[in-house]
């Protein structure tokens, strides 16, 4: 009997976004893996060269909804970069604040899709719960809960209060005493564990040579992180990349569940140690040249390329998002896999689509 080839996607009850592939099997095994993608492609990057280069802030943070502060930042500090700004140290931390917020309400949807995903209905509520708290707080001290705008080319547009840092720490460690309860489950749950252990192995060696970044990389025991290399106030943080060396599904769920915590770590410390002062510099002039920024998302490093003229308009913006680089290691861990491991395979790359199509 020939081999079969099964459509999986683009709509299907565990992809929240549209990507389809081309599953190949011989009986219950997938032997090979086609990927399609260009179902949400919106020509994001075209529309920043017919706007001005201010404006398009408002663009990039349209990219993704889950990590859209972090798309923004790294589009300002690029420019910042061409335009020799150098933004105030409050507006530094700013922007570790609301970063790891996105970071930490990210790895919490992702749980609770996983959760979802089992069946464990409460759990998946349970976990959302605790997200639904980090919208409430962007919205309080943003004003938006998922697209809260606050970056700016030399800072930042918004400040918070002493009080709202301290609302900010209160919430957060309610947030992880939750979630060190719920943690025993993904932990030590039978069914959990039946599902994640040894499904979807990536070696360090292959995750490396794919280009993996993010959670997936770290998974597989690749120590990379690029919040390491001090960008905004990250450099007077105190804090270590997440890193798993088993490489599989229930790997990729410990790093996640582990950067939670991490991520509530750096909010307390960069809340102990934000500085008073001003929250951005008036911005004189035009970008001209060439630079790569570069920031780490919850999925995993982002990259952007932006040319500039000299005049208001970019000549160039390209985006390279994590979940670019982590599909490759997609269509290596399916080969092998059983039909039914499929969802939560591609589950553990944390896809998003809206990201990686602009």
């Amino acid at each position: 009997m020939g081999n079969t080839v099964i459509p999986f996607g683009p709509q299907h009850p565990v992809l929240p976004e549209p990507l389809h592939l081309k599953l190949v099997m011989e009986d219950e095994v997938i032997v090979e893996a086609i990927p399609a993608i260009g179902y949400v492609h919106r020509g994001l990057e075209k529309l920043t060269e017919v706007k001005e280069f201010t404006q398009n802030v408002f663009i990039v943070e349209r990219i993704c909804g889950i990590c859209s502060m972090m798309h923004a930042q790294a589009y300002c500090q690029g420019v910042e970069t061409l335009m020799n700004l150098q933004i105030p140290d409050r507006a530094k931390y700013l922007r570790v604040i609301w970063a790891e917020l996105h970071r930490l309400h990210s790895h919490l949807l992702w749980l609770g899709l996983l959760a979802d995903a089992f069946g464990f209905e409460s759990l998946f509520m349970q976990v959302w719960r605790n997200r639904e708290k980090v919208m409430d707080i962007m919205e309080e001290t943003a004003g938006g809960r998922v697209i809260i705008s606050v970056n700016a080319i030399g800072g930042t547009r918004r400040d918070m209060s002493p009080e709202a840092l301290r609302k900010v720490a209160v919430i957060v460690d309610e947030i992880k005493e939750d979630m060190m309860q719920l943690e025993k489950v993904f932990m030590a749950d039978y069914t959990v564990k039946h599902r994640l252990v040894g499904v979807g192995v990536l070696d360090s060696a292959i995750a490396y040579e794919l280009g993996a970044v993010g959670p997936m990389a770290r998974a597989s025991g690749i120590k990379q992180d690029f919040r390491t290399t001090g960008y905004a106030a990250y450099g007077e943080l105190d804090f270590e990349p997440i890193v798993e060396t088993d490489g599989d599904s229930y790997a990729r769920t410990m790093v996640r569940l582990r950067e939670v915590y991490q991520s509530v770590d750096l909010i307390k410390q960069a809340i102990e140690k934000i500085p008073d002062g001003e929250i951005s510099v008036p911005v004189k002039g035009m970008p001209n040249g060439e630079v790569i920024s570069r920031v780490e998302q919850p999925r995993g490093e982002v990259l952007y390329y932006l040319k500039a003229n000299g005049t208001k308009n970019l000549d160039r913006l390209r985006i390279r998002t994590p979940t670019f680089a982590n599909i490759p290691t997609l269509l290596k861990m399916l080969p092998g896999s059983q039909l039914a491991d499929v969802p939560v395979l591609i589950l553990t790359i944390d896809p998003c689509i809206s990201c990686t199509e602009r």
